[in-house]
C-alpha cells in the first residue's frame, strides 16, 4: 500500500511540474518550477526520469534548497545539472540560481560571470517574474562588486515591471545606488530616467547645507514633474525637510596655535576657512566662524561655557587626541561637536560627539575592500613595528577575515637589515633553500636549483613609509616575490612627483585621497596657489579642513539618514553607527615612475 501511495504521489508530481511550467515556444523551453514537494522527492524522481525531466526536477529541487538557505545542497545539486545541452530557458535558470548561489557565497565576479551566458541574450522572451528575477540578481552582484552606476542602470530598466513593495524597494535602491556615486559619475548616460536620477544627486550633491539641498530638490521636482522619483521622494529625501528647518548660524574652530600640533591646526584652519570664503563668493549665507586657540584652554567646561554664550552652535575641533578623549567619557555636551581626531577604538561617545579624522585604519579597511574585490583571497601583511602598525593591521586584519578572506602571515618592519630575512619569512624561501640542499647532500653533486617561494599568496597588504616602501618592493623581487601584487596604504606616498622616486614603487596599488590623485575642483587649485605646500602630503590636511567645513552642517543629515554620503576631498564620507566618519578613497597604481588613477569601478 505504501509503494502504491509512493507511486501516485510521484505521478502527482509529474503532474504538477507540467502544470506550473511554462509554454514558450519548443525552442525557448520550458522553465522549471517548484512545486509542493519536498528536496528528496524531486531528487529521487528525478534519478528515474528522462534527461530533460530530469534536469527540470533537479534545478527545482536546487531552487528549494537555495531557499532553504542550504547552500552547499543548492550548490552539489546545481553541479548535477548538464547545463549546456539545456534549452534556452532552463539554462537562464540555472544561470540565475548560479549567481544567485554566488552571491549567497559573497562572490559577485562569480555571479556576474555566471549571467554572462549566451541564453540570456533571450531573457526578454521569458515571463516577467522570470526577467525580474535575473535582472535583480544582476544589479545585486554589480553593487556588490562596486559597480553601482551599472546596477543602478539596472533597477531604473526593470522598475517598470514592478509593482508593491517590490517597486518601492526597487524606488529606494535607486537613490541609494546614485546618492552614493561619485561626482565625475554623475553625468547624463542617454537613459531619460537614469539620467533624471543623476541629475537629483547631482542637484544634492552640489548644496552644501540642508536648507540648500531642500530648495535644490524643489528645483528639479519642477524641471523633472514626470520622472518617478518626482511623483515619489525616495524616503531619505522626504526627511530633508524636518533637517532643514534647524539653519546653523555659528561655528566655533577650536585648534591649536602654539605647540607641536600647530602646523598640522594651520592646515586644517586654512582648508577650513577657504571653504568658507568660497561659500560666500558663492553668495550663500554660510555660518559665522569664531577662532579659539585650544592650547590655552583652562577646561573643555569653560570653552563651552564661553561658546555658549557667544551664540555658537556648532563646535569643530578639537585636534588634540587628550581633549577627544575627555569628550568621548563624558555623557553629555552642551554643543554638538565634531572632532578632528579619534578617541580610543569601540568606545561609545556622546550622542553630540562625532569624530573625523585621516584615520590609517580607514584606509587599512580600505583595502581589504578593494583587494576582496578584485579577487584576492589569500594575504600577507608587512606594517611599521610599533603601536601605529599594530593598529593598521588590526583593521585590516578584522576587515579581512570579516569579508571572507585569510591572513596567512605577518610580519613588523623595523630595521632595513633585518627586511630581506623578514620577506623570506613571509614566502618560506628558506625552507626552499633548504629542500635544495638536502637533494644536493643526497645526490652527491651540486644541483642548479632557485629558490621558490610559496603559491598560496594572492596579495602583500603594505603599510608603510615612502623611505620603508622603497626598500620594500625591490626587495621582493630580488627574494623571488616581484611578481605578487601589492595593495598599500596611502602613507608610501609622498605626493611628490619624484620619477626616481617612485620607479622603486612600480606596481604597487595604493588608495589616496581625490585631492593629491587630481581633484579638479576650482577651490583646490585655489588653495595650492595660495599656499603651494598644499599640494604635496600637507594637502591632505588642507583637504581635511575643506571636508570639514562640508560635513559640519550636514552631522544632522548624516545621523538622520545612515546611507547617506558628503562626496569629499578626503574621501567618499560616511558615518558609522557610533558617529565616526568613515572614508571611502580612489586609487591609483604606480607606472613607470607615474601616478596613474585607477577607475572607481571595478569590472
Amino acid at each position: 500500500m505504501i509503494a502504491c501511495l509512493r507511486q501516485l504521489s510521484i505521478l502527482c508530481l509529474i503532474g504538477i511540474l507540467a502544470a506550473c511550467s511554462s509554454s514558450p515556444s519548443s525552442s525557448l523551453g520550458e522553465l522549471p518550477r517548484t512545486p509542493q514537494a519536498s528536496i528528496d522527492q524531486l531528487l529521487q524522481q528525478a534519478d528515474s526520469s528522462e534527461p530533460e525531466q530530469a534536469a527540470l526536477l533537479r534545478l527545482s529541487a536546487a531552487d528549494l534548497a537555495l531557499g532553504q538557505n542550504d547552500q552547499g545542497r543548492a550548490a552539489r545539486i546545481l553541479e548535477q545539472v548538464p547545463v549546456e545541452s539545456l534549452k534556452p530557458a532552463q539554462q537562464i535558470f540555472a544561470s540565475t540560481l548560479a549567481a544567485e548561489l554566488a552571491l549567497a557565497r559573497n562572490n559577485p565576479k562569480a555571479a556576474l560571470k555566471a549571467l554572462s551566458h549566451p541564453s540570456l541574450q533571450r531573457l526578454g522572451e521569458l515571463p516577467v517574474e522570470q526577467q525580474v528575477r535575473t535582472q535583480l540578481v544582476r544589479a545585486q552582484a554589480l553593487q556588490a562588486d562596486g559597480q553601482k552606476l551599472a546596477a543602478a542602470r539596472d533597477r531604473v530598466f526593470i522598475a517598470p515591471l514592478l509593482s508593491g513593495d517590490a517597486a518601492a524597494a526597487n524606488h529606494e535602491a535607486i537613490w541609494a545606488l546614485v546618492s552614493s556615486l561619485p561626482r565625475e559619475q554623475l553625468q547624463a548616460t542617454g537613459g531619460s530616467d537614469l539620467d533624471g536620477w543623476l541629475g537629483l544627486a547631482s542637484a544634492i550633491n552640489g548644496a552644501g547645507t540642508v536648507e540648500q539641498q531642500q530648495a535644490a530638490i524643489d528645483a528639479w521636482r519642477q524641471q523633472h514633474p514626470q520622472h518617478p522619483a518626482a511623483a515619489s521622494l525616495p524616503q531619505p529625501l522626504r526627511q530633508l525637510k524636518e533637517l532643514s528647518s534647524q539653519p546653523l548660524g555659528k561655528i566655533a574652530l577650536l585648534l591649536p596655535q602654539q605647540g607641536q600640533l600647530a602646523p598640522v591646526a594651520r592646515a586644517l584652519r586654512d582648508g577650513f576657512l577657504a571653504a568658507h570664503y568660497q561659500a560666500q563668493q558663492a553668495g550663500q549665507n554660510p555660518p559665522a566662524i569664531e577662532l579659539y586657540d585650544s592650547s590655552r584652554l583652562s577646561s573643555l567646561d569653560d570653552f563651552y561655557r564661553q561658546a555658549q554664550a557667544a551664540g555658537v552652535q556648532l563646535v569643530v575641533g578639537p585636534l588634540e587626541k587628550p581633549l577627544v578623549k575627555q569628550l568621548s567619557d563624558r555623557e553629555q555636551l552642551p554643543l554638538t561637536t565634531l572632532a578632528l581626531n579619534y578617541s580610543d577604538a569601540g568606545r561609545e561617545g556622546p550622542p553630540q560627539l562625532f569624530q573625523f579624522g585621516l584615520a590609517a585604519e580607514d584606509e587599512a579597511r580600505e583595502v581589504a575592500r578593494r583587494a576582496w574585490a578584485d579577487g584576492m583571497r589569500r594575504a600577507v601583511a608587512l606594517v611599521p613595528r610599533g603601536e601605529w602598525g599594530d593598529r593598521v593591521l588590526a583593521a585590516f586584519s578584522q576587515s579581512w577575515q570579516a569579508a571572507g578572506g585569510s591572513l596567512i602571515a605577518a610580519e613588523h618592519v623595523d630595521q632595513p637589515v633585518e627586511l630581506a630575512q623578514q620577506i623570506a619569512d613571509l614566502f618560506q624561501l628558506r625552507q626552499s633553500e633548504a629542500r635544495a640542499k638536502r637533494l644536493q647532500s643526497t645526490l652527491g653533486t651540486s644541483v642548479a636549483a632557485q629558490p621558490a617561494r610559496r603559491q598560496d599568496i594572492d596579495f602583500i597588504f603594505l603599510a608603510a613609509t615612502p623611505q620603508q616602501a622603497q626598500q620594500i618592493k625591490p626587495t621582493l623581487a630580488f627574494q623571488y616575490a616581484g611578481d605578487v601584487p601589492v595593495y598599500a596604504t596611502s602613507h608610501l606616498y609622498s605626493g611628490a612627483s619624484s620619477q626616481a622616486q617612485n620607479q622603486d614603487l612600480e606596481g604597487i596599488r595604493f588608495c589616496e585621497t581625490p585631492w593629491l590623485l587630481g581633484a579638479s575642483e576650482p577651490l583646490q587649485q585655489q588653495i595650492t596657489a595660495q599656499w603651494p605646500q598644499a599640494g604635496g602630503s600637507l594637502g591632505r590636511l588642507y583637504a581635511m579642513g575643506v571636508d570639514a567645513y562640508r560635513l559640519a552642517p550636514r552631522l544632522s543629515q548624516l545621523k538622520a539618514l545612515p546611507d547617506s554620503e558628503v562626496d569629499g576631498l578626503t574621501g567618499n564620507l560616511s558615518l558609522t553607527p557610533n558617529q565616526r566618519v568613515q572614508r571611502q578613497l580612489p586609487w591609483a597604481e604606480f607606472r613607470d615612475g607615474q601616478v596613474q588613477r585607477l577607475p572607481d569601478s571595478i569590472n
